[in-house]
């Protein structure tokens, strides 16, 4: 089972690395220009030691800067992720999201379950969060794989999430919720690229499989074609 990746938990994890780098260097610092200051001038600092903190506070603050330059080049990507997403315009695509509007009173998903399940609860819930409905999945719909699943009874335009709870016995299965259909839209929110397909709008970093849509395919020529019929009067 593929899981997305989303870009902004490197980003929040090297600016929270830089934080406690920049906290510990001040720390270092405070403590060796103290160290120096109340140093014993009948007994001073050895070199060796001093040395070996000095290439320390060397290391710390090249850490520093390389996270910065991580930093720079994320956001670099980030900055062209319209460009970048319009590539993707056109294609069929997997994503894993749960959320989609209804439109003339259905919503549609799939779900993705890890191995086969003896039961499969399915619950809907709206904006609130509250259940509107549940029930079980629908017939086959409790082995290993992708499996679709339509929900008549929402308010048009209305957004609704569904959940998925299996089992195997008393063992929990690895489930989880998709959208699946063409893009056909891109747009920017928070910095972030993020896509529309059908009627759910979703982070481009939630996607995990893209297949190339084939709108117009070309026909197979008749390797033998049947002869159009003459016209007595212009053979005569």
């Amino acid at each position: 089972m593929v899981t997305a990746v989303n870009g902004n938990t490197a980003t929040g994890k090297i600016n929270t690395g830089s934080t406690m780098l920049a906290s510990n260097f001040e720390t270092f610092l405070s403590l060796l220009t103290a160290q120096l200051k109340n140093q014993d001038p009948l007994s001073p600092m050895d070199s060796n030691e001093f040395t070996g903190q000095l290439t320390q506070m060397a290391g710390v603050e090249q850490q520093l800067l390389s996270n910065q330059l991580l930093t720079a080049l994320l956001n670099g990507q980030q900055g062209d992720g319209l460009a970048n997403a319009s590539n993707y315009i056109g294609k069929n695509a997997t994503a894993v999201w749960d959320a989609t509007k209804a439109a003339d009173g259905k919503a549609t998903w799939s779900y993705e379950l890890g191995t086969n399940a003896t039961e499969v609860e399915l619950q809907v819930l709206n904006a609130a969060g509250q259940v509107v409905w549940k029930g079980p999945a629908p017939e086959g719909g409790n082995t290993s794989g992708v499996h679709d699943f339509n929900w008549t009874g929402g308010e048009d335009g209305s957004v609704y999430t569904l959940k998925v709870a299996a089992k195997d016995g008393a063992s929990k299965v690895d489930a989880q919720v998709l959208m699946r259909g063409r893009i056909t839209g891109v747009e920017m929110y928070a910095d972030q690229p993020y896509v529309t397909i059908g009627n759910s709008v979703m982070p481009l970093s939630s996607i995990i499989a893209l297949d190339e849509k084939n709108a117009s395919a070309t026909p197979t020529p008749d390797p033998n074609p049947t002869p159009l019929p003459t016209d007595p009067e212009t053979d005569a």
